[in-house]
């Protein structure tokens, strides 16, 4: 590529005399003009600017398929759209390859290659794996939106019991919904606490009775609010089962699966209490009940359903296994190696509390940690220095993968935040689109938006679609090419 200065241009002769692949061409991109060769374009015969070396024997309904305009004096052609992300596709004729500068935005980028006609393959893995997690950003955004348009909608030809379905869905799962749909959750919320408080004083011994068998249980009082407690959550959890669009994805959720461990321990104990001592000795059934209202403290994750905080930490533990993997391997090393030093060094000692490895195991865990409960220790001086040192291994340990878990936490909960506040804006969009009457066709734009294919329901006429070109229509499979003016700042 060179720039274009004042050099002339041979006129191409109509009989083909000038081959292609020695022709030159002027591209003016947004202002910016650049001189291409033939034999450079063709090498990718596909591409749009390969195209417009052989567009000029077509005439003006050829070149003008291709281009916004044409000055057949210079032989330029002209293109309105983003000459930075220019810049770097065209680097494939030249390197074979392209990457994104930093700055643009990946799928501006994406519809830019798409209207010079260059496969995506071209771009490099890094920038890829940069549009991979756009895309699903933007995806992720759609179906928030469509979430809530699928709530603002009501479908004529469902059936009453899908309409009540739907009502129920919508009103345990989305407090945000309406005021009584917020009120349950308070009350859902309580209930967890009530119930997590029952748990815990039930076990303080002044405020047990003593039974027939003179045998300690908690107090009939706790023993009701812990009944009616699980009363709410059952109701609870057969009200969302029953309303459930799949009810196969809601059975098999984690957090339901804790709210069935939550619930399942009190009529197991029941059922063990009334009929269990038919089958077994009573000291077993009683064994057996103790086990089972220990699984109760299942309930206290049911917290995370009513706590953005608690579900944004979960997601971000999980994207920090390799951290935590990491974490686990050093102190295990350390355990181990520290172990074995500290067993070595204090067995000339005749008041050793290090009787072997595996028991030493327990020392090099709570002083790695920095805990040190003081109940093991070493008594010799080489001993000593070697708790010295593994303590300060433990902070170097615990301290070196602290810092990306924090920072995966950080950029989830940023991230979340960000993909809310889009949604509402292009809800915010869809409306005052609306309001101007500029919006038509919100069905076809709402099935285009689906990544499923699935057919979108009906929805209210009070919302349109947005024609803004941020976000919303680029999961659509039809073609929105961006113009240099309304490129991503």
């Amino acid at each position: 590529v060179k720039m274009a200065g004042d050099s002339t241009f041979p006129e191409v002769d109509t009989d083909g005399s000038q081959t292609s692949e020695e022709m030159e061409i002027i591209v003016n991109v947004g202002g910016v003009r650049q001189v291409f060769y033939g034999d450079s374009l063709n090498q990718y015969p596909e591409t749009r600017l390969a195209e417009l070396v052989n567009c000029l024997s077509g005439g003006y309904d050829s070149i003008f398929s291709l281009c916004d305009d044409y000055d057949p004096g210079k032989r330029e052609f002209y293109f309105d759209r983003d000459p930075d992300a220019f810049k770097c596709i065209i680097d494939v004729y030249y390197f074979g390859e392209i990457h994104m500068k930093k700055g643009i935005c990946p799928i501006c980028f994406k519809n830019e290659m798409e209207f010079w006609k260059v496969d995506l393959k071209f771009l490099d893995d890094c920038c890829k794996a940069h549009l991979s997690e756009k895309k699903e950003e933007l995806e992720e955004i759609a179906r928030r939106v469509q979430l809530i348009l699928d709530d603002l909608g009501v479908d004529a030809s469902e059936s009453r019991w899908k309409k009540c379905q739907k009502c129920i869905w919508k009103f345990l799962e989305k407090p945000e919904s309406s005021y009584p749909a917020r009120v349950v959750a308070v009350l859902s919320f309580l209930f967890i606490l009530i119930s997590s408080v029952v748990m815990c004083v039930g076990t303080i011994p002044d405020l047990q009775v003593v039974d027939a068998e003179g045998n300690r249980m908690e107090h009939p009082t706790l023993d009701s609010i812990e009944t009616a407690c699980i009363g709410w959550f059952t109701m609870e959890y057969v009200l969302r089962l029953i309303s459930s669009p799949n009810k196969l994805h809601f059975a098999l959720s984690f957090m339901n699966i804790i709210d069935v461990l939550a619930i399942l321990p009190f009529y197991v104990s029941l059922t063990l209490t009334h009929l269990g001592a038919k089958l077994m000795e009573l000291s077993n059934v009683q064994q057996a009940v103790q086990a089972l209202r220990i699984m109760r403290i299942a309930r206290i994750f049911k917290l995370a359903r009513h706590s953005s905080g608690l579900q944004t930490l979960t997601y971000a533990l999980k994207r920090s296994f390799k951290e935590l993997g990491l974490l686990l391997m050093y102190l295990a090393v350390g355990i181990f190696v520290f172990s074995a030093l500290g067993y070595t060094m204090e067995q000339s000692h005749p008041e050793t509390l290090f009787k072997s490895i595996p028991q030493s195991f327990w020392w090099a865990i709570i002083t790695m940690t920095t805990v040190g409960y003081g109940d093991i220790y070493p008594k010799t001086t080489l001993g000593k220095l070697n708790a010295a040192i593994s303590f300060l291994c433990g902070v170097i340990a615990i301290a070196l993968p602290i810092h990306p878990i924090i920072n995966n936490f950080v950029r989830y909960y940023n991230k979340q935040r960000v993909l809310e506040t889009a949604a509402k804006h292009e809800l915010e969009l869809m409306e005052l689109n609306s309001a101007e009457g500029k919006a038509t066709g919100s069905k076809c734009e709402l099935e285009d938006l689906s990544r499923e294919g699935k057919e979108a329901p009906f929805y209210s006429s009070r919302i349109k679609v947005s024609h803004s070109d941020t976000f919303i229509h680029l999961l659509s499979e039809e073609k929105h090419y961006r113009t240099r003016l309304q490129s991503c700042k």
